[in-house]
Parts: C-alpha cells; structure tokens; sequence
C-alpha cells in the first residue's frame, strides 16, 4: 500500500473528485488504482472565503515498485507504515503470575486505568481494577440528579469520580499533541471502535465520542477486561497503601506491599498501577503521609465562557457555516497580556453546555460537555490562567507542601460556592459587565446552560485581580481573531480549577515512583496526561512497563 497526503479539495466535492486526485496525484490511469482507503480527513479554514477539506488515503495500485521509483522524490507519497500494535510481553504459561500477590493492581477506571488494566488481561495477566465510583449507569443517574436537583450530590459518584473518570462527562476528545511512534494512539482508537464508538474516530482530524456514546463505549471496555480474566470491582476506595523499606536500607527505597480499602478489605499487592485521575484529593493527601514522593506541577484556572453556537459558526466557517461536513465549529485562542499572565482556551466544547464537575461537598467547579451531535445552543470553553507562585504565597501549604496548588483549588471552588448562593449554584458574569468592572444582575441573549443553576455576581470577587485583568484584556484581543467572541451578553461561568492535575508523583525511566517499588504511577492524576487520547496512551505504556516486571520476576 501506499500513503497519499496533503490532498485538498473543494468542500463540495465527490468521493469521484477524490479518486480523480489520486490518479492525478500518482499519474496513472484509473485501471491501475485497485484500491483506496481513507486515512484521515482535515479541515483548512485559514480562508473563510474558501474552506477545503485535507485527505490522506491508502491505496493499492499495479506497478507500485515502479510508481515509487518514478514518484519517489515527492514527498506526499510514500509507503504506507505499520501502525499495528505489537504487544511487548505475554504472562509465561502456568507461572502463576496472574495469581495472588503477583497479580497486578489498577487504581481508578479512567481511560489511564481502563487501558492498563486492559492490555494487562490481553497479556494474560488477569489484573484487578479499583474503582472508588460507580458503574457509569448509576453513576450518570447520580450526576445528572445532582444537575437536575433532583438528587442529592454524592461525593462518591460525580462528575469526576466512577467508570470512565472525567472525561466520560466532557466533549470526548480524542485527539494528543504526544509523541507515538509506537502507534498506542491507534490502538487505542481501535479498542474504543470495537467497543461501540463510531469509526469516524479512526478518520478524522480531531475526533471525539460526545458523552452519551462515551458511556456505552466504557461499558465495552469493562466487559472486555472481564471476559479475558480481569475483575472490576466498584465501591473500593483505595484509604491506604502499606509500604516497608527494602532489604537494602543504603537505598532509602521503600517498597510497597498491600493496601486497605474503605471497608477495611485488606488486599496484598506489590504490583500497583496508580491512575486515581487529578481529582483525587484525599488520595494525595494520603500518598504524602505515607511517604510517597509528590511534587508541584504547572496547571490553571480560570472560567466557562458560553457563547451562541451559530455566532462560531460564522465567525470560524464564514459563509459556510452550517455546512454538514463542517459541524459545529471550534476555536483554539491564547494571548499574552501585558501584566505578564498568559490567557487560553481550553477543552472547547462545540454545541455542548456548562456541567457542575465538584467532588467535593461545598464547592463549586465547572465543566464543559458536548454530545456527540454537537447540536446545543452554546458553545463554551475554558478561558484559563497559569497558576504562579505569586497565586499559592497566601496559602500556609507554600511553598514547601507539593499539595499547595489543591489548597489554592479548595479555596476558590469554597468562594464560588459561597458567591453562588451555598447551593451549588455557579457564580456568572455577562462579558461586558466584567469588562465595565461591575457586578452583573441578570442574564441577557445568552442562556447560561450550567446546571444545577447560576446566580449572577462579580468575579473579581473570586479570581486573584492579575487574572481578572488579563481576562479584561485577552477578551477584546480574541474578538479580533474571531468577530464578535466580545459579544456583551457572553456568559462566564466560575469556576474552573480541574484543568490538570496540581501534583506529579515523580517516576523513573522503568516508570515506578522514584522512592516505591511496585508503585507505578499514570495517567493524568499523576501529572503525566492531559486529556483521554494521552491518558490512555500512558495506560498502554505502564502496562507494558508492569508486564515486563512481572515476566522477570517469574523467571527468576
């Protein structure tokens, strides 16, 4: 086969135009093209006034020995690469390690966890996965009662924590900016394919799943865990870890050997994939009192912004707005401002709503969330500000505690609360009220879509005053690059802190914590992700790296 890139076409163009530029493309005629497979499909909209669609295909052809050897110096046609994934280790036969202590441990049923504990039992090695939430069924009539106050919030089934992690309540993405050589990324397109997701995730530029058909594909995932000898138990917060030194007291390594569960189940373990997603607060406080190493990492907050979809749409698509192979527009911003603090956007949500993602009671935090149509009202998105040393000086956890960053979250997700009311209400703001510098007393055009509800405020009451002054900046400054992101009735929704994980637990090369054997920290909780496509990714990579340790250890 051979790979054809950088094929444009005109947006209204038919599958007839699309052979008719591989032909040209390859210069030969038609009865030597045997075959064409889509690869993946791109939109190029750096011209309203002339948006095309971008392929790249495989195709199989006669003579192509001689093609390649005619064609070869352009560079848009080259061999098609392998982008199978190779399994790096199988559990020995009849070595017992799928059993007893040697059996490996997953933490947490986030695509990071899910993925581990899934090539763990494609490997034959049978691992048992955690996870403190519930199955995603119960776990979405919990967090859409809590949306919709028909219910209680439930610390322990949430938008955060239960089958799936945070992103089974988001937009789905699907799409990383890591290195893969290795194809994990394709793998793991595929695995979500055979567990319901469309196939248009294996095509398209920047795919996504949407949050209903996300909670059919971890089911899928569940199942295929279980059917190859894996176990999922839900309802099992992970309270404590047992650790011991090693033999080697010269090292000041420590070891792991069990942990406790909240019932009080004691399991022996010294083979642990910890993925608890960035959520997982009293975990961390939990690491740190038994010794594991932790430290601060990078990571933002900030607010949702919600805007008319059909206003993107314009502003991105021009006058193709509307367009079927088009959709619901996305946007992607950043800006620098002048008192030296960057302003982005983050997890964009087209056609989606504003989600109350807290975890924690009396606290209030903000989500987007999309379907996989797409075809809400709104758009929304973060608008996010890295968090400085300047932001954590007032915390007592500064500078030395690696958990100051969560004290800054609980501080501000505890004042969103308060300013919304105590009820899990969220704090808004119309844009050009924030820009006025006055509080905002009702809603204009623009419906706020966040449930469980909102309550018109000031937000310079709740972000630190550099941050509201770069918000204040960067608003008009991306009214330039999309015409009309400064409408005045834009609603900004307080307050996003779960952007990433405030901590990393360090690892080593072999990807255990640096002072733990048999920890392996993953994912994005552990400060290694950002996202589900990278997540699952680092759940394949540590599954890998536990695998191999466990052939070792049974060959010794």
């Amino acid at each position: 086969m051979l790979r054809l890139s950088e094929i444009r076409l005109e947006l209204d163009h038919t599958e007839e135009d699309l052979d008719r530029a591989v032909l040209r493309r390859l210069k030969i005629p038609q009865d030597h093209l045997l075959e064409r497979h889509l690869v993946k499909r791109s939109i190029d909209a750096r011209r309203r006034d002339r948006i095309r669609l971008i392929y790249s295909v495989d195709v199989r052809v006669r003579g192509e020995e001689t093609l390649l050897r005619r064609r070869g110096s352009d560079r848009r046609i080259r061999r098609s690469p392998d982008e199978k994934y190779h399994y790096v280790a199988q559990a020995p036969a009849s070595s017992g390690a799928a059993d007893g202590p040697l059996r490996p441990v997953v933490i947490g049923a986030g695509p990071c966890g899910y993925f581990a504990a899934l090539l763990l039992a494609q490997m034959g090695f049978r691992p048992l996965l955690l996870e403190r939430g519930q199955p995603v069924k119960q776990r979405s009539a919990d967090t859409f009662g809590f949306w919709r106050r028909t219910s209680e919030f439930q610390p322990e089934s949430n938008a955060q924590f239960g089958e799936g992690g945070a992103g089974t309540f988001s937009d789905g993405k699907l799409y990383s900016q890591v290195s893969d050589p290795a194809h994990y990324g394709r793998k793991v397109l595929e695995e979500l394919v055979a567990c319901g997701a469309n196939r248009e995730i294996l095509t398209l530029h920047r795919p996504h799943i949407g949050t209903f058909k996300l909670a059919t594909v971890v089911r899928g995932l569940r199942a295929r865990i279980e059917a190859l000898g894996g176990e999922v138990r839900f309802g099992s917060r992970v309270d404590a870890l047992e650790i011991e030194p090693t033999s080697n007291p010269a090292t000041k390594l420590l070891k792991l050997s069990g942990l406790t569960l909240s019932d009080g189940t004691h399991l022996a373990c010294d083979q642990l994939v910890l993925a608890p997603g960035h959520s997982a607060r009293d975990t961390f406080e939990m690491l740190e009192e038994v010794g594991v190493a932790l430290e601060r990492k990078p990571f933002a907050i900030g607010v949702r912004i919600e805007h008319p979809q059909d206003l993107i749409d314009r502003a991105r698509w021009g006058d193709c707005a509307g367009h079927p192979l088009l959709g619901a527009a996305e946007y992607k911003l950043v800006h620098h401002a002048r008192n030296g603090r960057c302003v982005y956007s983050f997890c964009m949500c087209p056609g989606g709503f504003v989600v109350g993602a807290t975890s924690e009671p009396g606290r209030v935090v903000t989500n987007g969330m999309s379907q996989h149509s797409r075809n809400e009202r709104n758009a929304n998105s973060g608008l996010v500000i890295p968090v400085l040393d300047e932001d954590l000086q007032a915390h007592e956890r500064f500078p030395g505690d690696p958990l100051a960053g969560m004290a800054f979250q609980r501080a501000l997700e505890g004042l969103a609360f308060e300013l919304g009311g105590c009820d899990y209400s969220a704090p808004i703001q119309r844009l050009e009220d924030l820009l006025e510098g006055r509080a905002s007393t009702d809603v204009g055009s623009v419906t706020p879509s966040y449930q469980p509800g909102v309550r018109p405020c000031d937000l310079a009451e709740l972000l630190p005053a550099s941050m509201t002054a770069a918000l204040r900046e960067a608003l008009p400054a991306f009214a330039k690059q999309l015409p009309g992101y400064d409408h005045p009735d834009a609603v900004l929704t307080a307050i996003e802190t779960r952007t990433s994980s405030p901590l990393r637990i360090p690892r080593d090369e072999a990807f255990e914590s640096i002072n733990v054997q048999g920890l392996t920290p993953a994912g994005e909780g552990a400060g290694f992700a950002g996202g589900i496509l990278s997540a699952a990714i680092d759940g394949i990579r540590v599954a890998e790296a536990v695998a191999l340790r466990l052939v070792e250890r049974s060959e010794t």
